[in-house]
């Protein structure tokens, strides 16, 4: 019943708006094949159909075409392009300016969309999907009543946190609190040793750095390919999907209103200067307003680096931003707090990416030793410093190359937590853990704030 009711509604609105009912009737299964055909695409690329949190990202999409459309075969998207320049042509020489037609147009969009909406919010309605499994319900109601069930489902636990207990660090065995946090949050960071099974590609600077970590293992990470908000808002704001319900598929939307639990807001309260760095537009996800509004004092983007050099590749450089931190550093002679999201590794990584580059695999491995030097540097500038610190780096998620690395399998990426002392020398910790995102967050919290009784 939803899924006609849908469709009525775009037909009722084609309907109104050319004043030709087969025209109306083909934009609507047009409409519905471009839903599908987009969705199948997203299943194949990150192993997840459409959801009602993918509407979100529309504006971006107008905004920055290539961001999203490079991912898509040149072919397709020449195909894409001829078929709307056909759809518009054809409404425009088919119009028809009946005003019967467009007045029955519009009283069939308000009957259809009314019934639908008393059917959303009716009693039958709210007994299903009261969990979020989208595979299951997927194959149950179809395309278009998942996403309107999820959305109505998230509208109903959007609902805002108490504030988060605050307290002064002290740390858990009698040391002194880290001064000096960094949070490196690497984008399409995985070990290639466990992407590839060749111990030839481990990463030296990751190993050096799994050998004196306070901590380190594997992050338990729920997107594949994207979603790097997902892991950003788990480590951020320390809430696992579990507790998040249908807020999971895009928890930025509603983070504002858990402002007082993330890294940010507690350590600025503790008297640290919170500085966030991505070296991208930021107003992807909406970090313009939703940095400030969560405790971040100093938001870096793209403007505060330089171009990147003709042939230097689409986004900055890892070993560049990673520069620009240790330069954040020196410049604050107190307690600080940096949170980086890097852009380097971002796909897609074919010959298009840039001159010269390797296709596919090979072309992601030698961003990853970008990553690698950032993590080496980083972890020397941070251990020479006299102040007690700690160096967080994770990555966000796996990277999706077709035909080489695709959803289906193992999904969780490396992460590493060292801590200095202050004299130059990596504190021993705990050895491997593997977390979740939001465990993560714990792990960082315990080093300022330990659990009870520790």
């Amino acid at each position: 019943m939803v899924h006609v009711l849908a469709m009525t509604v775009v037909f009722g609105l084609g309907l109104a708006g050319s004043g030709n009912a087969p025209v109306a009737a083909l934009l609507a299964v047009a409409l519905l094949a471009v839903f599908v055909v987009a969705s199948n695409a997203k299943v194949t690329m990150l192993g997840e159909p459409l959801v009602f949190s993918d509407f979100a990202l529309l504006v971006a999409v107008v905004r920055h075409p290539r961001f999203y459309f490079t991912a898509i075969p040149q072919r397709q998207r020449w195909l894409a392009g001829v078929a709307l320049a056909l759809a518009v042509l054809t409404l425009i020489a088919l119009f028809d300016s009946a005003p019967l037609a467009h007045a029955v147009g519009l009283a069939v969009t308000i009957a259809a969309g009314g019934t639908m909406t008393m059917l959303l919010r009716g009693r039958w309605f709210t007994t299903l999907a009261q969990q979020p499994a989208l595979e299951q319900d997927l194959q149950r109601f179809g395309l278009i009543p998942s996403v309107l069930l999820y959305w109505r489902r998230w509208r109903e636990t959007a609902d805002p946190l108490p504030q988060a207990p605050r307290a002064a660090p002290r740390a858990a065995d009698g040391s002194v609190p880290p001064q000096v946090i960094v949070i490196v949050q690497c984008e399409s960071f995985a070990d290639p040793v466990a992407l590839t099974g060749d111990p030839a590609r481990a990463l030296p600077g990751l190993d050096r750095a799994r050998d004196v970590a306070w901590q380190y293992g594997e992050l338990e990470v729920s997107g594949f390919g994207a979603y790097t908000m997902r892991t950003e808002y788990g480590v951020l704001f320390g809430r696992d999907e579990a507790a998040l319900g249908f807020r999971r598929y895009d928890p930025f939307l509603t983070a504002q209103a858990e402002a007082s639990y993330a890294l940010s807001a507690r350590l600025a309260a503790a008297g640290y200067r919170t500085t966030f760095v991505h070296p991208h537009d930021l107003r992807f996800y909406g970090r313009n307003r939703l940095m400030p509004a969560v405790g971040f004092e100093t938001l870096i983007g793209a403007d505060g680096f330089a171009p990147m050099p003709e042939g230097g590749g689409r986004y900055v450089d890892d070993r560049r931003l990673g520069a620009a931190l240790s330069g954040l550093v020196d410049a604050n002679p107190g307690a600080g707090f940096i949170y980086a999201v890097t852009m380097e590794n971002h796909g897609p990584w074919d010959k298009h990416r840039e001159p010269g580059a390797e296709i596919g695999l090979e072309a992601y491995l030698r961003h990853l030793r970008s990553s690698d030097a950032m993590l080496t540097a980083l972890s020397e500038r941070l251990a020479a410093d006299h102040r007690p610190a700690l160096l967080v780096f994770f990555g966000d998620h796996r990277p999706s190359i077709p035909g080489i690395l695709e959803p289906g399998g193992a999904r969780h990426t490396p992460y590493v937590m060292l801590r200095f002392d202050g004299t130059g020398k990596p504190i021993p910790g705990r050895g491997r853990i593997d977390l979740t995102p939001a465990d993560l967050h714990h792990a960082v919290l315990d080093c300022l704030w330990p659990p009870a009784g520790v």
